[in-house]
């Protein structure tokens, strides 16, 4: 499905570069998320994905590492009203948080038109990923609300994963086949501006994804009325 619309949105999620709310943040260079990250098999199925698409469009650029592999959900928010220090507000942000698990799909390839020499390649989540996304992402903001941190535009909002940054070239779009793992956490990342490193800081497990019903078909027949007779035929 083309996502043109979504293009310069996803280049200006990617390229942002985020200011530190405090100045002991400014001075160490340190930025905080929330995310998902893919399982070890979808990480092997993105670096493939990856590979051949770089092939086909002869895309060049610099990386980012495998286990560095993410799905942002929510940056950290402005402070307002903040009573405790940062870091500790976020890890109690994502306690608070309850949301389900969902299964997360990526379904097309596409590199941006960007800014500041900056060119991200990325893999876009599908339809149904993006609803389950956002509906964690406004939790988290929500959370981090109620303990002084205000996020802001919760609502824009395109999920991606982000594989490289390059010098520049058109935008080009490509569909691959789907890659898809079950999302069961989510985590608070550090980063360090400049540097393509993230730490794991926080850690918080997401409730069952929701079965499908399943449905009884003898039973369904047993249970339906029965049919009146039919007239005799002359």
């Amino acid at each position: 499905m083309p996502r043109q619309p979504f293009v310069s949105a996803i280049a200006a999620e990617v390229q942002a570069i985020p200011t530190p709310s405090t100045p002991a943040d400014v001075a160490a260079g340190i930025d905080y998320f929330f995310a998902v990250r893919p399982d070890d098999q979808a990480r092997s199925s993105i670096a493939d994905a990856a590979a051949r698409f770089r092939r086909a469009q002869r895309v060049s650029g610099v990386p980012v590492p495998a286990d560095s592999l993410h799905l942002s959900l929510c940056p950290m928010g402005r402070v307002e009203r903040l009573r405790q220090p940062l870091e500790q507000a976020l890890l109690a942000a994502g306690a608070e948080v309850r949301a389900s698990g969902f299964t997360a799909t990526l379904d097309a390839a596409m590199r941006c038109i960007g800014k500041d020499g900056q060119f991200p390649f990325v893999l876009c989540a599908d339809h149904a990923t993006t609803q389950a996304a956002m509906t964690l992402r406004k939790a988290i903001a929500d959370a981090q609300r109620k303990l002084g941190l205000q996020v802001g535009a919760v609502s824009s909002f395109h999920p991606h994963v982000a594989l490289q940054f390059g010098p520049a070239i058109d935008a080009i779009e490509g569909s691959i086949t789907p890659i898809q793992w079950h999302v069961r956490e989510f985590v608070l990342l550090r980063s360090f501006f400049g540097q393509s490193r993230h730490e794991v800081i926080g850690c918080w497990p997401l409730a069952s994804e929701p079965q499908p019903e399943l449905i009884d078909m003898l039973a369904e027949l047993a249970n339906m009325p029965e049919l009146p007779d039919l007239p005799d035929q002359y």
